[in-house]
C-alpha cells in the first residue's frame, strides 16, 4: 500500500476555520529536509492570525513552533547551526524563518530581515512548497534554514516552544549585553516572559524583578527565578531598587502603557529591549530629552539570530528539572481538531496549546 498523502490544515481567513487538505509529497531538493511534524504549540501571533488582528498570506498552513523528526532528506543533507551534518530519524527544531545568507541583511547580521525571506507558518501555498507551516502532517525545511538536533533527553513538550518562544528570549538577552550582577526587570509574564526570568536567573541577574496584570502568573514567575513580582507600575520598581531603577527592562506584551513602563522604570545608563509589539498600537510619547540626559538605550527585536536557536536549545537541556517549563504547555489535540485547539489557547485554558502528540 501506498504511503497515505500528507495533508494540513488551511486557513484561508478569519472567521471560516481551517479546511483539510491533502498534498503531494514534497521533493526536497539539496539542503532540504522533509520531517513529519511530532507537534507545534499555538504561539500568540498564530491566535492574532487565526483572530484576524493580524494580517498573513493566505491561503497558508499556519504554525511556527514545530518539533519534527526528519524522513527524507535532499541529495545533500542540511547541517545544524553548529555544523553538524542531520541524518534521517533526527528529531530536529528549526527556526521561524529561512535566509539567503547573501543579501545585505544577511551579510549585516539581521538574516531574520532577509530580503527573500521564507518565513514559517506565514507562507501562502505555493506549488511543492505547501507544507511549510507546524498545521500539518509533515513539513519541507528548505535551504537556509537554521536547524538544531533536539537532545535526547529533552522532553517534546519543552523542546516545541524552542522555535519562537525561547529562541527569541535568548536573542533579547543577546542584544541587552551582559546582565550578570545587575538588576533587570521583565513585563509581561506569558512564556516568553518566564523564559526571560529563568534566562535572567541562570545568566546571574542581582535580582529578577517581574510584572503582570494576572495574579496567577506572577505567582508562577517565582517557579521560574523571579525574586519579586507585582502589579505593573513604574514607582513599584523604584521602590525596590533604593529609587535607582533596573538596568535592563523588557517589555513581551506590547502594550504602549508596558512599553512606557520599561523607560520609566530605568537607571542611568540603562536599556529597555521591546520585543511584544509586533502589531498595531497607540503611538507612544517618549521625551527625547529624557533618553539623552539619562543615558539610555533602546532596542527592538522581531525574530532572532539563528545562534539564538542553538542558545535557546542548550539553554532548555541545560536546565532540565530547574524550571517547570514542561507544565507551560497544555492537553494536546489531534491535527484534525486544530480549530479547537485555537479555542483553547484563546481561552487561556495554557501558555502554550500543541497540536500534535507531545
Amino acid at each position: 500500500m501506498a504511503d497515505p498523502k500528507p495533508w494540513g490544515m488551511v486557513f484561508d481567513e478569519p472567521g471560516r476555520g481551517l479546511r483539510r487538505m491533502e498534498f503531494d509529497w514534497p521533493h526536497p531538493a539539496a539542503g532540504e529536509a522533509v520531517v513529519e511534524v511530532l507537534g507545534c504549540t499555538l504561539c500568540g501571533s498564530d491566535i492574532h492570525s487565526y483572530e484576524g488582528r493580524r494580517s498573513t498570506p493566505v491561503p497558508t498552513i499556519l504554525g511556527h513552533e514545530i518539533l519534527g523528526r526528519i524522513v527524507q532528506l535532499g541529495d545533500a543533507a542540511p547541517v545544524t547551526v553548529d555544523g553538524q551534518r542531520l541524518s534521517v530519524g533526527d528529531r530536529v527544531v528549526w527556526g521561524i524563518a529561512a535566509s539567503c545568507g547573501d543579501c545585505y541583511h544577511c551579510a549585516h547580521g539581521l538574516p531574520q530581515k532577509c530580503e527573500s525571506l521564507f518565513k514559517y507558518g506565514h507562507e501562502a501555498l505555493a506549488p511543492g512548497r505547501e507544507l511549510s507551516g507546524g498545521l500539518a502532517t509533515h513539513c519541507l525545511l528548505v535551504g537556509g534554514t537554521p536547524i538544531v538536533r533536539v537532545p535526547a533527553g529533552l522532553p517534546d513538550r519543552v523542546a516545541c516552544p524552542a522555535g519562537c518562544a525561547t529562541a527569541t528570549v535568548a536573542g533579547a538577552l543577546r542584544i541587552a549585553g551582559e546582565v550578570g550582577g545587575r538588576s533587570c526587570l521583565v513585563v509581561g509574564l506569558g512564556m516568553l516572559g518566564l523564559t526571560a526570568c529563568a534566562m535572567l536567573a541562570e545568566a546571574g541577574v542581582s535580582g529578577v524583578l517581574a510584572t503582570d496584570l494576572q495574579l496567577g502568573r506572577r505567582e508562577l514567575a517565582g517557579r521560574f527565578g523571579a525574586e519579586e513580582t507585582f502589579e505593573p507600575e513604574a514607582d513599584e520598581v523604584l521602590e525596590r531598587t533604593g529609587g535607582r531603577g533596573v538596568y535592563v527592562a523588557f517589555d513581551f506584551t506590547g502594550v504602549p502603557e508596558a512599553v512606557a513602563m520599561t523607560v520609566d522604570s530605568l537607571a542611568l545608563g540603562g536599556s529597555a529591549v521591546w520585543i511584544g509589539s509586533t502589531y498595531p498600537a497607540r503611538p507612544l510619547e517618549l521625551p527625547s530629552e529624557q533618553v539623552v540626559r539619562r543615558c539610555l538605550t533602546i532596542r527592538g527585536l522581531h525574530n532572532y539570530h539563528p545562534e539564538d536557536l542553538l542558545g535557546a536549545v542548550g539553554f532548555l537541556d541545560s536546565t532540565q528539572g530547574r524550571y517547570p517549563f514542561g507544565e507551560l504547555v497544555g492537553e494536546g489535540f489531534a491535527l484534525r481538531d486544530a480549530e479547537a485547539a485555537f479555542d483553547a489557547a484563546a481561552g487561556g485554558q495554557a501558555l502554550r496549546v500543541p497540536v500534535g502528540d507531545i
